[in-house]
């Protein structure tokens, strides 16, 4: 059974309103956002695929993985797609006391020497102390419209487009992930996902 939501439910969006869900619907525009990374192979083969159609995107990037890749990092900037902070060791917020939580964020910024203010908890997993901290801090916490689901091991390649495809309107920030286990899932989808978009007038935004 799945412990998750595949289209954010309204009723999460309006009890967690300090968090932001998705953007205007007036426009055709979509937030590709890739967690986890970055992973240099994997990266470099998304930022391809982002540019054959011009494309913007945003990557929450775990600070032990930008402070071995720093090259990796800059190509993302120099391309004009953004980076957020996903903690420096992807902590499990539920799991982790608030004072470390914030810590933890803040040795992102130490270690990578990149003050950003885009913020998004791994797991999805946040209490409301640690909001309340991390906003004070000036830090805008960015969750999904859409869950492509292409990290869950029982989804299909099909079915992870599918839930794009059948999720996705004017606004919706779409979760995929930059990482190892979701490749095979994220190789199909994602090149499937540009041109179809692109082919209905959509234009793929970094999130600022």
């Amino acid at each position: 059974m799945k412990h998750y939501f595949i289209k954010t439910p309204n009723l999460i969006k309006l009890l967690l309103r300090n968090w932001i869900w998705s953007f205007s619907s007036k426009e055709k525009n979509l937030y590709l956002t890739f967690d986890d990374g970055p992973t240099p192979d994997i990266t470099y083969w998304i930022l391809n695929q982002l540019s054959q159609y011009n494309a913007k995107a945003t990557f929450f990037c775990v600070g032990e993985n930008l402070t071995k890749y720093p090259a990796v990092s800059q190509k993302i900037l120099e391309l004009n797609h953004s980076i957020g902070n996903h903690t420096h060791n992807h902590l499990n917020g539920f799991n982790t006391s608030t004072l470390n939580y914030v810590e933890n964020i803040e040795l992102f910024e130490k270690k990578t020497n990149l003050n950003l203010k885009l913020f998004r908890p791994p797991y999805g997993k946040l209490t409301f102390s640690q909001s309340k901290k991390i906003r004070k801090k000036g830090y805008k916490i960015i969750m999904w419209d859409v869950l492509s689901a292409d990290f869950d091991a029982t989804v299909s390649n099909e079915q992870c487009l599918r839930n794009v495809i059948a999720n996705t309107k004017n606004g919706s920030i779409v979760v995929l992930h930059d990482n190892y286990k979701s490749l095979e899932k994220l190789q199909f989808t994602l090149p499937k996902i540009l041109e179809y978009y692109t082919a209905k007038g959509y234009t793929f935004k970094a999130i600022n």
